[in-house]
């Protein structure tokens, strides 16, 4: 793979890492998530969070699940710039 398209890949994975972040952490203070930049994150992490949510679901109350995608996230960062170089 070319070094241009894994930095391109590389740098949207951690994009992705910033708006699962702002959305946990936004987590703790919006409570309508119908409107702005609240829906904006929902809408586009929800797809990725929803299915690890299924397989790990909340423990002791706390939602793993975004952990869980940066983790996997950083990792398939990790082998690509690995792979490339």
């Amino acid at each position: 793979m070319s070094f241009q398209l894994i930095g391109l890949i590389s740098a949207v994975i951690q994009l992705f890492v910033f708006l699962v972040i702002a959305r946990a952490i936004g987590s703790f203070f919006v409570r309508d998530w119908s409107h702005g930049i609240p829906r904006f994150l929902w809408d586009v992490t929800e797809p990725v969070l929803a299915p690890v949510r299924r397989i790990l679901p909340p423990f002791g109350g706390l939602d793993f699940s975004p952990l869980v995608v940066i983790v996997l996230l950083q990792l398939l960062g990790s082998f690509l710039r690995g792979a490339g170089g």
